[in-house]
């Protein structure tokens, strides 16, 4: 029997590959410690009204909600959300928009599209948009580099256009509306229609998935919406976090995971991990799995709290996840002895 004979056709979801991948790892670890400290930290936080579902709007640079083609902007911000640091021969320079850098760089250079009436959000604009326009609307700042992996960021936007105009007469609020209110629903659409945001991989034999980008635009949704009217998800806990390579980062920060003496090595020596490779898959899974577990234990400590009043308090991992990636962009000079994984794809 071959290989591909022996793996499963059957695709675990992301909340079961974590904890699948989590149980098999033998280079990432999730600690118990860890999770129990990163969880007090996390419900301070909720108390205090750090970690809240309105921080998303609360951004000069994400969409409005009245927005009347806010879910098409999302859909092609999470299309090109995905790799902006700079090869080693471009440093110290960043892709930068506006000033900003990274995810930031990509919501102002979207939004500057939209003000210089570039039709962005249209699906027959994006169905046969160029390289040469694209690179227009990414166009850095002076004396910044480039944002990486320009063809395939031309071939995401070529592909949600198509996919737009053959199944959901042009615009991504039919494919939100037909999922109705479930984020489960809205997930497999989204992985099923649109295949540039298909993130998964083959670990142990076994086919596991992440879908990163597709996870964070359903977060974008509720986040912007409020979890009110077509951001109203009944089942948003069916999302994990959003695996990436910044808050894997900060989960080895808190100790919530711990990495190998192997994989430590190759982290410090900035070695690009390749994509689909056992570490790469390891991080990212065992980060789904930590989350899990913080999540797990910040509820346990919401219930079980004596000395306020913590009603109607909740934690879900998308609201985790933001807490870990804000803390990231916050203490970034602190940060920097700790190492992350590089790895050139297009899913996060």
């Amino acid at each position: 029997m071959s290989t591909m004979d022996k793996i499963t056709s059957l695709v675990l979801m992301p909340r079961e590959s974590g904890k699948f991948i989590a149980q098999s790892a033998s280079n990432v670890f999730v600690k118990t410690e860890g999770v129990k400290e990163l969880a007090s930290e996390i419900l301070e936080n909720l108390k205090n009204g750090r970690i809240s579902i309105k921080n998303f709007s609360q951004h000069s640079l994400h969409p409005s909600p009245h927005d009347r083609k806010v879910f098409d902007w999302l859909l092609v911000l999470d299309s090109l959300n995905f790799c902006f640091w700079s090869d080693k021969a471009l440093l110290p320079k960043k892709w930068k928009v506006n000033g900003q850098s990274g995810y930031f760089a990509l919501c102002a250079a979207i939004k500057r599209a939209v003000e210089e009436g570039v039709p962005i959000t249209d699906a027959a604009f994006l169905s046969k948009v160029t390289e040469e326009e694209v690179r227009r609307i990414l166009r850095p700042d002076e004396d910044s580099a480039e944002t990486p992996l320009m063809k395939k960021r031309v071939e995401n936007l070529n592909e949600i256009g198509r996919v737009l105009l053959d199944k959901y007469n042009g615009t991504f609020k039919e494919c939100v509306k037909a999922c109705n209110n479930s984020a489960e629903k809205l997930l497999k659409f989204i992985v099923t229609d649109f295949p540039c945001f298909r993130d998964e991989a083959v670990y142990k034999n076994q086919r596991v998935s992440f879908y990163k980008r597709a996870q964070i635009l359903i977060g974008d949704i509720w986040a912007c919406f409020n979890g009110k009217d077509l951001g109203e998800f009944k089942d948003i806990d069916y999302i994990t976090m959003f695996p990436d390579y910044r808050v894997p980062q900060v989960l080895l920060h808190y100790g919530t995971m711990e990495y190998s003496h192997s994989l430590m090595e190759k982290l410090l020596s900035e070695d690009e991990l390749p994509h689909g490779s056992e570490e790469e898959i390891e991080i990212r899974g065992c980060s789904i799995e930590a989350v899990e577990r913080v999540v797990k234990e910040t509820r346990y400590l919401i219930e079980n709290d004596t000395t306020s009043d913590l009603r109607g308090l909740d934690c879900n991992s998308i609201l985790v996840d933001h807490f870990l990636w804000d803390y990231r962009r916050k203490y970034a000079k602190e940060l920097e002895t700790v190492p992350y994984h590089k790895t050139r794809t297009i899913f996060y």
